[in-house]
């Protein structure tokens, strides 16, 4: 019986972080796409230091947020993957320093996604240019907003994402 309740509450937490990240990102879908963005559900790719439900919400609502947006097959498949990986390596990173855990969200982004802008969309601006836009965007998503989220949570961590149900 525990262990149902325990897939019931991964499942919904995965389910509502998935829809909270498609929606602030198509509410944001002015500066959430192209070399320079800020998309502000990359804020919650600090979930995973909270919840590993949050490993395939991000993923989920990336992938989803990439689909609704319009986005060609490479840039739905590689910047999904690139949000993947991040969320994976800061569910690692959980019990270091809070600082530590945008990290991994920031780096995957800022490698991956300036090559899909170049070579998928064609996009005619340099690679690193691109690395640094795409950084820079996410250093404010990840590491700035996703801190403070993380500090907003962090008060009611044990309410909000529970160890046993």
């Amino acid at each position: 019986m525990k262990t149902s309740k325990l897939n019931v509450l991964f499942v919904a937490q995965a389910a509502m972080i998935a829809a909270i990240y498609v929606v602030l990102t198509l509410v944001g879908a002015s500066f959430a796409y192209g070399p320079v963005q800020v998309r502000l559900s990359e804020a919650l790719t600090i979930l995973p230091a909270f919840t590993p439900a949050a490993i395939p919400g991000v993923f989920l609502g990336c992938l989803l947020s990439n689909i609704l947006g319009g986005c060609i097959l490479p840039d739905i498949i590689f910047g999904s993957l690139a949000t993947l990986i991040g969320a994976v390596f800061t569910w690692m990173l959980r019990d270091k320093s809070r600082y530590l855990a945008p990290l991994p969200p920031i780096l995957a982004n800022t490698i991956i996604v300036p090559f899909v802008l170049k070579y998928g969309y064609m996009d005619p601006l340099p690679i690193p240019f691109m690395m640094l836009t795409v950084g820079i965007g996410e250093v404010i998503s990840c590491g700035v907003i996703g801190l403070i989220v993380y500090a907003g949570l962090n008060r009611y961590r044990g309410v909000l994402f529970p160890k046993k149900a």
